[in-house]
């Protein structure tokens, strides 16, 4: 049984036999859902951070986890830039496809080799597919493969420490357990269920310590509403 979850809902949505969301599950929270209209949205009805990311965008693009498409569909159509989609999920890059966009590709972020880009773009809370902390140093060092001179990489996250953060402001967590924002989920649609997978969830601090040891600058750009937050990354010139 195929466990292309987004792939099979989107699927479904596309052909107009959409009647249920994605269930996300994690070990110790309630479950939460995913609309998955929401992930055909236009320009619109994206939230401020992602807007601005497309805003942003410039010259060569490769669009990191693209989902239906809709990012790229933007740039593609709206700014006419040149853009490269990539999912692990079969189902998304073939509605991607579907939708108009030119260049989509079934590939993991760190397979995806031997081309440079101008732009890097991570949204959705594009650092979860780091998944540990422990592996950021990895991330940032594939990323310095793919940008061009003077590119950029466009990321958005979120900090959930609120989540272990009491009525008197008492913040805990087993500092034994990790890093905070590691996750891990799992998804279900229909009769489809996903394995475990881990996600990570970066407080801006976090990320910018990082980016530095690393070699990047890294800039806030914008703070949502919900704890989100869109960081521009960029690599120190020689």
């Amino acid at each position: 049984m195929s466990k292309d979850i987004f792939g099979e809902a989107m699927k479904d949505f596309f052909n107009q036999q959409y009647t249920e969301d994605i269930v996300v599950q994690a070990p110790d929270f309630d479950d939460d859902v995913i609309p998955i209209p929401y992930l055909f949205r236009d320009y619109s009805k994206m939230p401020k951070l992602e807007q601005m990311a497309l805003d942003l965008s410039y010259g060569k693009t490769l669009d990191v986890g693209c989902g239906a498409g809709s990012h790229s569909l933007y740039l593609q159509n709206k700014k006419n830039l040149d853009v490269t989609a990539i999912d692990i999920s079969e189902g998304a890059v073939d509605i991607t496809k579907q939708r108009g966009v030119k260049v989509a590709l079934k590939e993991d972020i760190f397979a995806h080799k031997e081309n440079s880009y101008d732009t890097l773009l991570f949204l959705m809370n594009g650092s979860g597919i780091i998944g540990k902390l422990e592996n950021i140093d990895r991330f940032f060092n594939h990323l310095k493969t793919l940008l061009n001179p003077n590119g950029q990489v466009l990321i958005d996250s979120s900090d959930i420490s609120y989540l272990y953060t009491d009525e008197e402001g008492g913040f805990w967590v087993d500092a034994s357990a990790g890093y905070y924002g590691e996750m891990q989920y799992r998804m279900i649609y229909k009769n489809l269920s996903s394995d475990w997978f881990d996600w990570l969830y970066i407080d801006y601090n976090t990320l910018q310590n990082a980016a530095n040891a690393n070699g990047f600058i890294c800039e806030l750009l914008l703070e949502g509403e919900n704890n989100d937050y869109l960081a521009k990354l960029s690599l120190h010139s020689m």
